[in-house]
């Protein structure tokens, strides 16, 4: 179960996150997790955000160069080695992270872990079969592509 996740390029300017997260606030478009990563060149932006194909007009029309991927969201206790069960399960298998985020406070006492992987079906799958609560779009109050595409 994969849901996906936008990777916005910035320049490493003041203002341009301001610029963004505003854009995406006039057009009702709500941040789900949101993760900056920067070199001395430039950021990368990542979000899930509450409406994927509207997020991804917003940007496309406003001259951002973007990418959408898949990535998993997992579900572990918000409690000491909750996260720590999750990661030894993937090291265990030999499953690369490569890179991961949170969202916490949620209301059912879990942390939803956004994990980017090589292979998030197969990932997903090994998850599912040992038991972890995996997060889809319901999940997480957001509209993918996907579901649009099933409409």
């Amino acid at each position: 179960m994969a849901i996906h996740q936008i990777s916005v390029f910035l320049e490493n300017r003041a203002g341009q996150l301001a610029e963004i997260t505003a854009l995406l606030a006039k057009n009702n478009i709500d941040l789900r997790a949101i993760n900056i990563a920067e070199t001395s060149d430039y950021g990368v932006l990542r979000l899930i955000a509450s409406h994927e194909p509207e997020a991804c007009r917003v940007l496309r029309e406003n001259g951002f160069i973007f990418s959408a991927s898949e990535v998993v969201a997992v579900g572990v206790p918000d409690e000491p080695g909750g996260l720590s069960r999750l990661l030894q399960l993937l090291a265990e298998r030999q499953i690369d992270v490569q890179y991961m985020y949170s969202i916490f406070g949620q209301p059912n006492g879990m942390a939803y872990m956004i994990l980017r992987v090589a292979d998030p079906a197969e990932v997903s799958s090994l998850l599912h079969t040992n038991g972890m609560q995996l997060a889809g779009a319901a999940e997480l109050g957001i509209v993918s592509s996907d579901q649009e595409r099933q409409e």
